[in-house]
């Protein structure tokens, strides 16, 4: 893998992330059309380091929003830090038992089978980029409006839309192309939270589980090649956090879009183009990818 092809890669993650059209599938299509093996642990954890590289550029965009919004005071600390909690317990319970099942239904007589196995799968990507595409639409179409509580006052939703958005969010784990962000803003949008928030909230629950993500990858790398000293780790991980910088950049020009087209109330276009980009990852599939 060159220097050209990790920027690449990093351009398209920073710029896809943190638009609701999933990251992951463009990356995936990007891999294949290039020769690469997108299941592979090298690639899966470079994968992972961009959306490192995102979620920087997700702190350094949202710090003054997020400072003003739940760190204005204690007690708006300590209800965005419960929402917060309850939303990861969701996407814990639900996004790891279905990777679990998955993985045992998926590879019935394998002894070491692993989600990522199904990454590079184009078949099952198109159809989590549709449904994603669909609930945008939805959600973007859709005429809300709701009287806030006074739980919602100061961070702008409550613990049981918090829940949900958890939940939705566990769902995206397993599939590559049920976009992360497009699902849970969209959730949030139909539980009636403003949109601002429902994104600002997205992208906090984007920080809290990139870490574990990346120590899972890290993990994987170590054990398929054989990595033993901390220099070999810093070696294996040099592309990765090269492309975390480049994705950092892109991240960053790619949020003040997002935010413009949410206030916008042009946020179902992203459903349009999740729908349109299902349709072509379906056809690159069928002629072999």
């Amino acid at each position: 893998m060159s220097l050209i092809h990790v920027i690449i890669l990093a351009v398209i993650q920073g710029m896809a992330e943190l638009l609701p059209v999933s990251s992951s599938a463009h990356v995936v299509v990007a891999e294949k059309l290039m020769g690469m093996d997108p299941t592979s642990p090298p690639m899966t954890l470079l994968l992972v380091m961009l959306h490192t590289g995102t979620m920087f550029a997700v702190i350094a965009y949202f710090w003054n929003q997020w400072r003003r919004t739940y760190f204005q005071s204690m007690e708006n600390f300590k209800t965005i830090f419960v929402q917060a909690v309850v939303a990861t317990f969701f996407t814990a319970l639900i996004g790891g038992g279905l990777i679990e099942a998955i993985e045992k239904l998926a590879f019935p007589h394998a002894k070491h089978a692993e989600i990522e196995q199904l990454f590079g799968r184009l078949d099952l990507i198109a159809p989590a980029l549709a449904l994603v595409g669909i609930l945008i639409l939805i959600a973007g179409l859709k005429k809300t409006c709701s009287t806030p509580t006074q739980e919602e006052d100061s961070t702008g939703l409550n613990t049981k839309q918090a829940g949900w958005i958890g939940a939705v969010q566990g769902l995206c784990l397993p599939f590559r192309g049920f976009s992360r962000s497009g699902a849970t803003i969209s959730t949030g949008m139909l539980l009636g939270v403003a949109k601002s928030r429902a994104e600002e909230f997205s992208f906090a629950l984007a920080v809290i589980l990139t870490p574990p993500a990346i120590a899972r990858e890290a993990w994987r790398l170590v054990k398929a090649e054989h990595i033993t000293g901390a220099s070999s780790l810093a070696s294996a991980m040099m592309p990765s956090v090269l492309g975390a910088f480049f994705a950092f950049v892109a991240g960053l020009l790619a949020l003040k879009w997002l935010s413009k087209w949410l206030e916008s109330g042009r946020w179902y276009w992203f459903g349009i183009y999740c729908l349109v980009a299902a349709g072509v990852v379906e056809y690159l599939h069928h002629v072999g990818y």
